[in-house]
């Protein structure tokens, strides 16, 4: 109950921050960039600006690939507001006791809505008004530094050729023409390559290291990878961008995948485009909520992922990012751009004792590519999971490992349980005592001996 109340009050004063932050950031993006950008505050359609040729799915060119309307999320312009939650079940309430009716508000009509903000891209993309160029300057309030921004320095500056950063080892680093079994890793939100890199990748043989190829990608818009400020950053998008960077690039043609959290999304769906080139399917901790009949997926998913509580610390910090577009903002102002700083500090006061990757890992974004990343892939696939697992189940073949820590208060257990009983093949192990950081990050050991022997056994 007191979790609730002070929730109530806590997001009461954040839905006006948001929107006192909404005036603030468009002031200040004009007189620094003389524009600003429509943001999600309110929704506008303009049927005028969506193509209409041929009768199948409306689709316009964006970035490396195509981007169907359907990809994106309508949470993105359709997060209902503590204070109006408030008032709609206080009038329902009064209604059932006074028995009188409460005219609800009228509802849009369930056609087609979409953000000024997805409107200018699309209108961009259809009409040539801007080039196909990947901006390299960033924001204002980005960060500018060798790791953050360090792809528009090194990748060709067209989108069409850009490509995400791998971090490869094993026999040949990668390179292609070597024998060996290639290993794609895939992080979670907010996350990074390094992530990988600096935990189990460490922990593996020799013989592992010499026997296979493995590939851990920052996904588009994080780490050192590319951050486009006009892409969507859609499930399609991050699934293209994979194709392109490891698959082709390494002439990858069969492969493990290991995926933590949201990137355990972007593995199902590699996953259905290439069911005969999987060998093994391995998810930590994933995403999955069924969804009851007669709920909204989307809005389901982001209420379960985000409930608005201000405890557990990281389901707070997870509504913060899920429900407030310019309050996220902030937060990636004060720590992502300034995360060189943090660094410091913490060696500072550390005595440089440990190993500070753990800023690189979860620092090195901008808010565009994490706020249109977590809803145009964690919410937007709500439905499509449905699908993606029947696949796995009924035209896939390759073993699938799932594991879980029974502390995480993120993503619960049940997430893992009620996809094996999707996937009945599927088997689920538990990690006493672990959550959804530390189910890789302090047993990296334990893990990489997982991994080598789902390997041995599907090789």
């Amino acid at each position: 109950m007191l979790n609730s109340v002070v929730g109530f009050f806590v997001f009461c004063f954040l839905d006006v921050l948001d929107i006192v932050l909404c005036l603030v950031y468009k002031l200040i993006d004009y007189a620094i960039e003389a524009e600003w950008k429509p943001c999600y505050c309110c929704s506008s359609y303009d049927k005028s600006m969506v193509p209409t040729a041929g009768a199948g799915p409306k689709v316009v060119s964006l970035c490396s690939t195509k981007l169907q309307l359907e990809d994106v999320s309508d949470t993105l312009y359709c997060r209902p507001s503590r204070v109006a939650e408030f008032s709609r079940k206080a009038a329902a309430a009064v209604a059932a006791s006074t028995g009188t009716s409460v005219k609800s508000p009228a509802q849009p009509a369930a056609s087609f809505a979409v953000s000024a903000n997805v409107m200018e891209v699309l209108r961009g993309k259809i009409y040539g008004r801007r080039k196909r160029l990947l901006q390299s300057i960033p924001r204002w309030s980005d960060c500018d530094c060798k790791v953050c921004n360090s792809w528009s320095r090194s990748s060709s500056p067209v989108v069409g050729d850009s490509r995400l950063y791998v971090h490869a080892d094993g026999p040949g680093d990668g390179r292609p023409g070597t024998t060996s079994t290639d290993v794609l890793f895939i992080h979670g939100f907010i996350s990074s390559s390094t992530l990988w890199a600096e935990t189990v990748f460490q922990e593996f043989t020799e013989e592992t290291r010499s026997r296979h190829r493995l590939f851990a990608v920052d996904l588009l818009g994080f780490g050192r990878s590319p951050k486009p400020a006009d892409s969507l950053y859609t499930l399609r998008e991050h699934v293209d961008m994979i194709e392109k960077s490891v698959l082709q690039v390494h002439d990858v043609k069969s492969f493990h995948i290991v995926a933590h959290s949201l990137g355990c999304i972007i593995a199902l769906a590699l996953a259905v485009r290439h069911p005969n080139a999987v060998k093994s399917l391995t998810l930590l901790s994933p995403p999955y909520f069924p969804v009851p009949r007669g709920e909204e997926p989307t809005q389901f998913v982001m209420r379960r992922v985000a409930p608005r509580r201000v405890w557990p610390a990281i389901v707070f910090g997870a509504s913060m990012a899920c429900w407030y577009e310019h309050v996220s903002r902030t937060i990636c102002l004060l720590i992502c751009k300034n995360h060189r700083i943090w660094d410091f500090l913490l060696k500072f006061f550390t005595r440089n004792r440990i190993r500070m990757f753990m800023v690189e890992v979860f620092m090195s974004h901008t808010h565009n590519a994490a706020w249109h990343t977590l809803h145009n892939v964690l919410f937007a696939s709500a439905e499509r999971m449905e699908r993606y697992l029947e696949t796995v189940r009924e035209k896939l073949s390759c073993d699938v490992r799932v594991f879980h820590g029974d502390g995480d208060e993120l993503l619960p257990v049940e997430c893992s349980y009620d996809l094996a009983a999707k996937v009945p093949r599927a088997r689920v192990k538990v990690f006493q005592k672990k959550d959804h950081v530390t189910i890789l990050v302090g047993q990296q050991r334990a893990l990489a001996r997982e991994l080598e022997q789902i390997w041995r056994d599907n090789s």
